[in-house]
């Protein structure tokens, strides 16, 4: 199973999105490329090309429906009580239609649905994701002051970096902790996949509500 992490950022963003690979090899995974500064069209040709050698999970770090009518989904109200409940901040969960979530929405949306239309050799899937509660709710009470400030701060990304082996991530880069985006894709990989082995499991999940929310929601 190859696991794909995704940092989505806006459609005219393509500078801080990055995509990670990682090939799970028994219980750990290993870290593969990384690619940032990427577009919607790179990232559907590399799923095309990545499917030709394994089955495919996706974790994508980005709104992939909306509430009808506006506001938080019910993923959203759940997500930001599980993640207050051990002392990340409740603003990190924002509605998909706020003014400075909706044109990730919107990238999110339009991409989860190329890419279930694209051919690929081997079945993908694709569970959303939030990678500061997949980091924030595996690290000790300790090491929570790292989580709460990997985004501003440069040793707290690089103490995380080391901290994936810890989770069976292993292999990562130097230069991995040079951007928080790039922390972000890793940490949605992971999440990605404790959703799919079915030996492992994630810490929070919502469920698929198709039609209007027809992804899981994990971390």
């Amino acid at each position: 199973m190859i696991l794909i992490g995704l940092d989505l950022a806006g459609p005219s963003n393509h500078k801080d999105t990055v995509l990670t690979v990682f090939k799970q090899s028994e219980n750990h995974l290993t870290f593969k490329k990384m690619i940032s500064n990427i577009s919607d069209e790179e990232i559907l040709n590399e799923i095309i090309d990545l499917s030709r050698l394994d089955e495919i999970v996706i974790g994508i770090d980005a709104p992939l429906s909306y509430q009808d009518g506006g506001g938080d989904r019910e993923s959203d109200k759940q997500l930001r009580k599980f993640i207050v409940s051990f002392g990340m901040k409740p603003g990190s969960i924002m509605p998909p239609t706020y003014t400075r979530m909706v044109y990730l929405t919107l990238r999110g949306i339009k991409l989860t649905r190329e890419i279930e239309k694209i051919h690929t050799t081997f079945p993908v899937s694709i569970v959303e994701v939030h990678p500061g509660a997949a980091i924030g709710a595996r690290v000790t009470e300790k090491e929570l002051e790292y989580v709460l400030t990997y985004k501003q701060n440069f040793s707290s990304r690089k103490y995380l970096k080391n901290w994936f082996a810890q989770q069976n991530v292993i292999g990562l880069p130097n230069g991995v902790e040079k951007e928080s985006h790039s922390i972000d894709a890793c940490a949605a990989a992971l999440a990605a996949w404790h959703w799919a082995d079915h030996s492992l499991k994630p810490h929070w999940i919502f469920f698929a509500q198709p039609p209007l929310h027809p992804f899981d929601y994990c971390c």
